[in-house]
């Protein structure tokens, strides 16, 4: 029976599946039947094949030659068929997976000659295009009426391609006239990841966009809860390969989870809770491979708030020190600086100023859908007109998550206790009630997270 199942029946449930829960017939038969024990779930969102996408970016690199093209088009056309011989390669089945594996391969041909993001974000968007042909098959051969739906009819969005912005009021309005009316007589399965623009050109969420589009749609049907499914049971106080003593959060708060989504835990897509939180939807995170297992539960309000909730990482972090002699009792240092990241679509994480230097934090993990880093020569370049730039890389942020960080006593005693032995390139806390973070060397952020771990939850 599904988790959801056993609450409350809400009239409309959004079910998330993620790569590896769609990675081959057997995955997507086990997901259909989380489908379909839950009445109340009607719109099914789904990633690429796991693997598809790291295969699709490839492709779109500027140094694949024709040879590892055709084998890159292999092996993806191989991850398609193999679902659709278990599936009896029904003949309209097969006739729409080839008509998107044809695409992918002009498409791959065309950035020989047109390298433009707009191309790639087509490309991009074909493992999910043909991932929900293929669950939408698994679920009619299991007896159920089901479609698949091109999400680009309602998922309306900017046209910065690779890192694209919804257009929230547009989606609900598309998704009210076009989808919405399909769910009273199939289960609907469609794309995560992808939109469109104003013009109908293919755009991306960004890498882990799926979370956020079943979120997106969730909102634009006034959903009562959003399931992700994926390969974890639920939240945990740690990544479990860190701190063998890890335990699951039956449930946290909006709050608390936006800050470990934003933070490193990666069983959300950090943009997945501000639609959630907008209109109070429940999210439920939970195991595909094991939905008997329970999960997480992310609510508006929660009873139990304890100081310390989890320890979060999130690896691949840039340090940009900036240091300027302009800064001295002057104004508008700061605002030109974060005018100039704001005309790179640059997002600040963390901040520590003194007197003639300011230092940000930048994740790395948020380059757009094609995995193209954040600072560009022409970004650097800009920002060393008016200061002194460097730029410390191969770092992590580690975040302790919970409440009233900023009014209890004792924490930051407790926390340094555990740093005393380790080199610490910033600290920052009192911003939030809900995090105290810290920036370490990469390699030393395992011990630092299992060492923490062990003081704040298990001592």
């Amino acid at each position: 029976m599904s988790v959801v199942s056993q609450e409350s029946h809400p009239e409309l449930v959004v079910a998330k599946f993620g790569g590896t829960s769609v990675a081959d017939y057997a995955s997507m038969s086990r997901c259909a039947d989380i489908v379909l024990a839950n009445p109340a779930t009607r719109l099914v969102v789904v990633s690429a094949s796991s693997g598809v996408t790291n295969l699709l970016v490839e492709l779109t690199q500027a140094n694949v030659n024709d040879e590892r093209r055709l084998v890159l088009l292999k092996q993806i056309a191989q991850i398609q068929y193999a679902i659709l011989d278990e599936l009896g390669r029904p003949q309209d089945v097969a006739a729409n997976i080839d008509k998107i594996l044809s695409r992918m391969s002009v498409l791959s041909e065309s950035l020989e000659l047109d390298r433009s993001k707009a191309i790639m974000d087509e490309l991009l968007s074909t493992g999910e295009q043909c991932s929900s042909i293929l669950f939408s098959a698994v679920i009619r051969e299991k007896g159920t009426a089901s479609d698949h739906f091109d999400v680009r009819q309602v998922l309306r969005t900017d046209s910065h391609f690779g890192r694209a912005e919804p257009h929230i009021e547009a989606i609900a309005t598309l998704a009210g006239d076009f989808l919405k009316p399909l769910l009273a007589h199939y289960v609907i399965v469609t794309q995560g990841f992808i939109g469109a623009d104003q013009d109908g050109r293919t755009t991306t969420l960004g890498r882990g966009g799926s979370d956020y589009s079943a979120a997106l749609l969730a909102e634009a049907l006034n959903a009562t809860a959003v399931e992700i499914w994926t390969d974890v049971a639920g939240i945990y106080t740690t990544d479990p390969r860190l701190a063998p003593n890890a335990r699951p959060i039956a449930e946290i708060s909006f709050n608390e989870a936006a800050e470990m989504a934003t933070f490193g835990a990666k069983v959300l897509h950090p943009a997945t809770i501000l639609p959630a939180v907008r209109q109070k939807i429940q999210v439920f995170v939970g195991s595909s491979k094991a939905p008997e297992m329970g999960g997480t539960w992310i609510r508006h309000q929660v009873e139990d708030t304890p100081v310390f909730r989890a320890v979060a990482l999130r690896r691949d972090q840039t340090l940009l020190n900036l240091h300027s002699l302009q800064m001295l009792h002057a104004q508008g240092f700061l605002a030109e600086t974060f005018a100039t990241l704001a005309r790179h679509k640059i997002s600040v994480d963390l901040i520590t100023t003194s007197e003639v230097n300011v230092s940000l934090t930048l994740d790395k993990t948020g380059s757009d859908s094609s995995g193209q880093g954040l600072l560009s020569e022409s970004l650097l370049q800009e920002l060393s007109q008016h200061c002194r730039v460097r730029v410390e890389d191969n770092l992590a942020l580690i975040a302790i998550i919970g409440n009233r960080i900023a009014s209890t006593a004792g924490i930051c005693s407790r926390v340094f206790q555990v740093l005393e032995r380790h080199n610490v390139r910033m600290i920052c806390q009192g911003a939030s009630p809900h995090n105290l973070c810290v920036l370490v060397s990469e390699s030393e952020a395992p011990q630092v997270v299992n060492a923490l771990h062990q003081n704040l939850f298990e001592s």
